[in-house]
């Protein structure tokens, strides 16, 4: 009996001298106590929750080297590997997660549109039911602030940037003709339909080192990853009509788009100021098929359109008129694959080609010219955790550029071949939810001038409160200069910007304000002594100037019930050196004051959408030869309101009606003066006006999909 008891004893003696006791506290960087965090061992049952104070305790039967585990939400996990027996009295710090929806996001210079992004200040849906859009994402784009209303040109302008400053890619990849052809005072429009894209970055500067070859502006399209089901689009339209299809399978889908477009039977009825010899007539076919595999998606994307059209326009210079005809064909093939390749690291890589040819004539003068371009990407990104990421690569840009003249007494061929090779890199440092760091430089060598190019690159952003954040980005941004000199000269440089951006950003509960201050400094900017360039131009390098100004933006979609809004206002102070400008002034393309507002009211009673955009610009430079002086005179303030109206007559079909400048405002782009004086020495002129005042639509547009329901609401 008395064995019995002793071996009790001592078990029980063991027993007890065989628990630890685990303690210790847990605070975050701040030192404040964390109230409610998971600490245990991994792997048992043994653990506890931190107190009001922090301070956590319990008891184990472990010994040796164990994982203590310390979670709380909003923070990320922490894992301590050491002996059980020194696990007391633990000073534990918890860092914050900054893959939470609520933390700092760089956003200098840049505007989301994507549904996936924690910050969108545009949907997709809204660049193509902005009433003044008229379905083209360049038009949506045209209601932000810091791009210029330039009316009849159509293209993107900003921040006292010329349309040739904005780049556009697709899925990552350069588009090198990204617009359809035009003439004088009749604006161009996006080649691409809005509808295959589900995302759009618009970066009015401070952009990514990731891309280059652009001095003010990149517009990054991407195509949607995986249709949600098989449909078919058919749309009938006052100028044309659509048709389009998706087929979807297991691992693979193919879509396709075609549109015709012809403005005869349009302007049969309402006649602009052109005397049209063969009215506007497009036809666009486009096609993406996506593969998905185990750990990538892999994107194969053609476009190919034609355009045609002859007309006779107003000419002070020309009692009958200027004759002008066009036509063109471009080709665009884009493929890209986007996989994860293990262990934290990431493959982007694609191939772009384009060509594109084109024939003018004008007068008794015939213009023929063929472009030839590629683009190849490779990136490489390294996701060491979620606080340090690193991503770089290498691109090749390749570019032939034929042309040939032929006039009255001139017949002559010309062009250029214009390949860069670049290579960029570039780091992400979150410190905190409310501290990040991008960082980056970007090289470019020039092939026709045999020089390199270093671009260094960095963006800071602070979280000031829960939902208001200050950025700031600065970068050197070369480009070299566009085919009208380098096909007459191809001793130049690299033309340069360095952008400095500070922007403040409020985002809360479906309400967004940005504000951004920015200044941009230009170098080597292609300058000429001639009224164009020509075969017998001085084409140098020698321009520069400048442009600084402030940016506002507001969007509220959750104040009032079925109203969405935004605002857009931008100041800009800018004069260039460029071009043959005998001094730095304001250029011709450059507005001070930019203001616009776009709303949309859905009716459910009439199961409509109803909309208005309306723009201001101020008056543009233009110069009166009865003057001394250059690029002084203003012309009057630009205005327009436009408005849509969306029906639905059931879930699947959509009557669409827009009229762009309801009001009929007489706005004039600017003013043509006559080659020589009238008899009393005075120069004439005459009034550049848009070919029409207003432009209405109408369009039907019916969806046939698998469950019934899905419309073309969002391509409208």
């Amino acid at each position: 009996m008395k064995q019995i008891i002793i071996i009790v004893l001592i078990s029980l003696f063991r027993y007890g001298n065989s628990q630890v006791t685990i303690s210790g506290k847990v605070v975050d960087f701040k030192n404040q106590p964390i109230f409610g965090a998971n600490v245990y061992l991994d792997g048992t049952y043994d653990g506890a929750t931190s107190n009001e104070n922090g301070e956590f305790f319990f008891s184990t039967e472990e010994k040796g080297m164990h994982n203590l585990t310390v979670s709380f939400i909003s923070f990320e996990t922490k894992t301590i590997y050491k002996d059980v027996s020194k696990m007391s009295n633990l000073q534990i710090k918890l860092r914050e997660d900054v893959e939470s929806l609520d933390t700092v996001v760089l956003s200098a210079g840049t505007f989301e549109a994507n549904d996936n992004s924690k910050v969108s200040v545009l949907k997709p849906l809204d660049v193509v039911t902005t009433a003044s859009a008229l379905g083209d994402f360049v038009g949506a784009l045209q209601t932000l602030p810091g791009t210029s209303n330039v009316a009849e040109d159509g293209r993107l302008f900003v921040r006292g940037g010329n349309a040739d400053e904005t780049q556009i890619f697709i899925d990552g990849i350069r588009v090198f003709t990204p617009y359809s052809p035009t003439t004088n005072n009749i604006p161009t429009r996006g080649r691409y339909s809005p509808f295959l894209f589900d995302g759009i970055t618009f970066s009015t500067g401070g952009y990514s080192s990731e891309f280059g070859q652009a001095l003010s502006s990149v517009l990054l399209l991407n195509t949607i990853n995986e249709p949600i089901q098989e449909k078919t689009d058919i749309g009938l339209m006052t100028v044309g009509a659509s048709l389009g299809n998706t087929q979807k399978g297991e691992k693979s889908s193919l879509s396709f788009n075609a549109n015709y477009i012809n403005l005869g039977p349009y302007l049969a009825v309402f006649e602009d100021r052109n005397d049209w010899e063969k009215p506007f007539s497009a036809a666009q076919g486009e096609m993406v098929f996506r593969r998905r595999f185990n750990s990538g998606i892999f994107k194969f994307y053609a476009a190919f359109d034609t355009t045609n059209f002859e007309l006779t326009q107003e000419d002070i210079n020309f009692e009958d008129g200027l004759q002008y005809a066009l036509s063109n064909n471009n080709f665009y093939l884009n493929s890209s694959y986007k996989g994860a390749l293990g262990n934290g690291w990431a493959l982007t890589s694609g191939l772009s080609y384009t060509f594109a040819k084109n024939r003018v004539d004008i007068e008794e003068s015939n213009i023929e010219n063929q472009e030839n371009s590629a683009h190849l990407k490779v990136k490489l990104k390294k996701r060491f955790n979620s606080r340090f990421k690193i991503s770089f690569g290498l691109e090749q840009f390749l570019t032939k550029f034929q042309e040939n003249f032929k006039g009255q007494t001139l017949d002559e061929d010309y062009g250029f071949d214009n390949n860069i090779t670049a290579g960029f890199a570039e780091a992400d440092l979150i410190f905190s939810k409310n501290l990040a760091l991008k960082i980056g430089v970007r090289a470019d060598y020039s092939e026709i001038f045999k020089t390199t190019d270093i671009a260094p690159r960095a963006a800071l952003a602070y979280k000031v409160s829960q939902n208001g954040q200050f950025s700031l980005a600065y970068g050197n941004f070369y480009q070299n200069p566009n085919s009208n000199a380098l096909k007459f000269n191809q001793n130049l440089s690299s033309q340069k910007t360095s952008h400095y951006i500070l922007n403040y950003q409020y985002v809360d509960k479906g309400k967004i304000f940005r504000a951004e201050a920015y200044r941009k400094d230009y170098d080597n900017l292609v300058k000429f002594d001639t009224e164009f360039e020509t075969f017998n131009s001085n084409i140098n390098s020698n321009g520069n100037g400048y442009a600084q100004g402030l940016d506002l933006f507001w969007r509220d979609n959750t104040s009032l019930k079925n109203l969405d809004y935004w605002i857009s206002y931008s100041f800009l102070d800018t004069q260039r050196d460029h071009r043959n400008f005998p001094m730095a002034v304001q250029p011709e393309f450059a507005t001070k004051h930019n203001f616009s507002i776009v709303g949309k009211y859905w009716i459910e009673s009439l199961k409509s959408q109803a909309g208005i955009a309306y723009g201001f610009s101020s008056g543009r430079p233009y110069t009166d030869p009865n003057t001394d002086k250059f690029l002084e005179e203003r012309t009057k303030p630009f205005n327009s309101l436009s408005v849509n109206w969306a029906y639905l007559i059931d879930q699947q079909k959509i009557l669409y009606l827009s009229v762009n400048n309801v009001l009929g405002f007489k706005n004039i782009n600017g003013y043509q003066y006559s080659n020589t004086p009238d008899v009393n020495g005075q120069f004439n002129r005459r009034a550049l006006r848009p070919a029409a005042d207003q432009f209405f639509f109408i369009g039907f547009f019916w969806t046939i999909s698998e469950d019934g329901n899905d419309n073309q609401l969002n391509n409208l």
